[in-house]
């Protein structure tokens, strides 16, 4: 008769038991035997509730997607001398994208002239930090490069990785039927029968 090495359902150690014996313990006890160890001699296998471990597997799963945030980097163009609709306009979209967990870098053209003025520009994206701050703060202090000025505004950590309504409603779908079907694509958890023993993009928001 096939034996098994079986460990209960709190990871005690119970010992070298025949399957048919394990079978019977966990009718008992109104749990499953899953085979966690099928290469090992003899294969182990754990009493547990099935059910749960797969809602559990696919929570994790879609706990660990969360966390792999793809932070894009954004880019929007201010003009120095930018009007206060067209301010309002853009800062809107900063604003949306920080909101999105995404990082914006903020660039201003200088044209002609206004090469001799980088103090305003200075203040403009200065402006635009404070006009956002709940949001997000200054990764990158504004520089020169060439005839523009960037800064690179990041969104605070309690931000990133910022999910729709809808997304988050997804997640939850996935889960409940992940748990509902069969169980992640783990190391070889499979339930014993009766019969045999998973650059950061970069987008540009044109001005």
């Amino acid at each position: 008769m096939p034996e098994v090495r079986l460990v209960g359902p709190g990871g005690e150690q119970v010992g070298v038991v025949r399957v048919e014996d394990a079978l019977r313990l966990a009718q008992e006890a109104d749990l499953d035997l899953v085979e966690v160890a099928p290469d090992a001699r003899p294969p182990v296998a754990k009493l547990m509730d099935y059910g749960k471990f797969k809602y559990e597997s696919a929570q994790k799963a879609r706990d660990a997607r969360r966390n792999q945030v793809n932070t894009a980097l954004k880019e929007i163009r201010f003009r120095l001398k930018i009007d206060p609709h067209d301010y309002a306009t853009k800062k809107g979209h900063v604003v949306r994208f920080l909101e999105g967990g995404d990082k914006v870098k903020v660039m201003i053209m200088f044209r002609g002239r206004e090469q001799s003025r980088p103090e305003m520009g200075m203040r403009l994206l200065q402006r635009l930090a404070e006009d956002v701050s709940d949001l997000g703060s200054i990764e990158s202090s504004p520089r020169l490069d060439g005839r523009n000025m960037t800064m690179v505004i990041g969104p605070h950590k309690k931000k990133q990785g910022g999910r729709s309504d809808q997304r988050r409603a997804r997640d939850k779908r996935e889960a409940d039927q992940a748990a509902q079907g069969d169980a992640p694509q783990a190391a070889e958890n499979t339930p014993v029968n009766d019969e045999a023993t998973q650059a950061p993009d970069e987008a540009t928001q044109e001005a």
